[in-house]
């Protein structure tokens, strides 16, 4: 198996490093030069006066502004979809969320950084009207990513005439959608039309056909929220609708990293604790470790904390916990790293829902950069909630069939249940017992479609050391290949620091 990168050691082109306002410079002389006006009369409107803002007092400046490249039609249906189901009609269903372009590359900004933990989606209601099923189909995908679990979504086809006839006798949603390939005075016309019938909160993003500079800045000035131009990805729409709504009280939520093992004993708890220091003392990033096994939780062993409150308390009135509150919860282990322990006891039956967990979650996550969930090997509506609404998914295993078996099972059920992310990261632990058949690493990633994250040797002195001196491996012995590992984890699971490239290092970590 090949050494996982954790870098990029292409040579970046010399306009990687222009700002913004550079780029649009060149691009604005380059359109110039074949033929095109800087800044001319587009279709009916002149960009020298103020034009009118139905759609709210949104400010016309925006941090991606789509290429000057002039488009009269619809870009290819292949922008959309590989292989469009013909006569689809209505039935969104039909166009297959693989057939959407992965990633959406901006011109002005690059791809996507994934690293980038998705801010919440409020509870709001999202109406979409599409010209084309593939649009349709694209929005429909995104309604049924779990970013937009809270938030209630209705796609129909019929472009900007259907939006208007729909809301002239209806209140409009907290957004709209709308889709329209046309440019010019034609779409202001009917745009403003459409203005008059909405409510003064609703914000409205465009999809259009033209990338072009001088449409988005004329759309910015009539109070349009965004303007986005194909080929995009679900999870691209999903988080321009986020950075709509993003609080202004708390605009910051950190990334959820859940840890589980696939069957009791594999030690998902110590790749756990140990991924969460190292994300902290290597990124020197804050980190918060959640100890989510109530009854039976070690990360206050682990980590010689026995706090007087715990998650517990939390979660029996989610409600009442603020940022004062919590920050009395949170037992600070090292400068950069708190932990949220788990009460660790049997008199109480523990028997919160999902939502309860939930709210206390997204409360936690206003606290620091990364949280870490430490999940214990059981099955109930409340683990299958968070391990499904989690940024990041770690499932340690150990070389035998029981493990294959039930990692198996939640491959598949994360891969359905959240299609516009990752797989999980798989961690092989205690290999290489002296004497017990293991499946071999080879079978293992073949089974579950991916190459183990990190492959921890059986090291009994060293973790059971670490365990009853209440360390981490790190700190009990930082060359050891296990603390090279764990800090390798970290850098792959945070994107803050690429991981030792030392030839021969991770070779007997990571496979052959």
């Amino acid at each position: 198996m090949a050494e996982p990168q954790t870098y990029d050691d292409d040579f970046l082109d010399e306009d990687d490093f222009l700002d913004p306002a550079e780029v649009e410079r060149r691009l604005l002389s380059d359109s110039a030069d074949d033929g095109y006006e800087e800044f001319g009369d587009l279709d009916g409107f002149s960009d020298g006066g103020e034009a009118p803002r139905p759609f709210g007092s949104r400010a016309a400046a925006s941090p991606q502004e789509p290429v000057a490249a002039p488009e009269d039609d619809w870009a290819e249906a292949d922008d959309y979809a590989a292989d469009p189901v013909a006569d689809a009609g209505s039935d969104f269903d039909a166009y297959a969320p693989d057939a959407y372009a992965p990633e959406l590359i901006d011109p002005l900004v690059g791809e996507i950084d994934d690293d980038i933990p998705d801010q919440p989606i409020p509870r709001i209601t999202i109406h979409a009207f599409c010209e084309r099923p593939e649009s349709g189909a694209l929005v429909h995908n995104a309604a049924n990513d779990r970013r937009l679990s809270k938030a209630h979504v209705e796609v129909e086809l019929g472009g900007l005439p259907a939006a208007i006839n729909r809301f002239s006798t209806q209140s409009t949603p907290d957004l709209l959608i709308i889709e329209s390939g046309m440019r010019g005075q034609g779409l202001f016309d009917q745009l403003e039309e459409l203005a008059g019938s909405c409510d003064p909160g609703t914000k409205v993003i465009i999809i259009g056909a033209a990338n072009d500079i001088s449409l988005y800045r004329e759309l910015m000035k009539r109070g349009v929220s965004e303007y986005l131009v194909p080929p995009m990805s679900p999870l691209h729409l999903i988080r321009t609708i986020s950075g709509l709504y993003l609080d202004p009280e708390a605009p910051f939520a950190g990334k959820t990293i859940a840890f589980i093992g696939a069957k009791g004993g594999v030690g998902a708890s110590t790749v756990a604790h140990n991924t969460a220091w190292c994300i902290s003392e290597n990124s020197q990033a804050d980190c918060v470790l959640v100890d989510m096994d109530l009854s039976f939780g070690t990360a206050g062993l682990d980590f010689n904390q026995d706090p007087a409150q715990t998650l517990g308390d939390a979660l029996n009135d989610p409600d009442r916990l603020d940022e004062a509150l919590l920050d009395r919860l949170l037992v600070r282990c090292t400068e950069r790293l708190s932990l949220f322990s788990a009460p660790a006891t049997l008199d109480k039956d523990w028997d919160f829902g999902p939502e309860a967990y939930e709210t206390v979650l997204d409360k936690i996550r206003r606290q620091a950069p990364f949280i870490t969930l430490d999940l214990p090997h059981t099955w109930s509506p409340w683990v299958k909630h968070t391990i499904l609404g989690a940024d990041q998914v770690v499932v340690t295993v150990t070389p035998e069939l029981a493990s294959l078996r039930n990692a198996k099972n939640l491959f598949d059920l994360i891969h359905a249940s959240r299609p516009n992310d990752e797989p999980p990261k798989v961690v092989i632990n205690m290999a290489g017992i002296a004497k017990r058949p293991e499946i071999p690493v080879k079978d293992f990633a073949e089974a579950l479609g991916v190459q183990p994250a990190l492959v921890l040797p059986f090291e009994p002195q060293l973790f059971g050391k670490a365990a009853n001196d209440g360390q981490m491996i790190a700190e009990i012995d930082p060359k050891s290949k296990a603390a090279e590992g764990f800090s390798h984890l970290a850098a792959m699971l945070s994107g803050r620091v690429a991981a030792p490239q030392k030839k021969g290092l991770f070779k007997g970590l990571f496979g052959k």
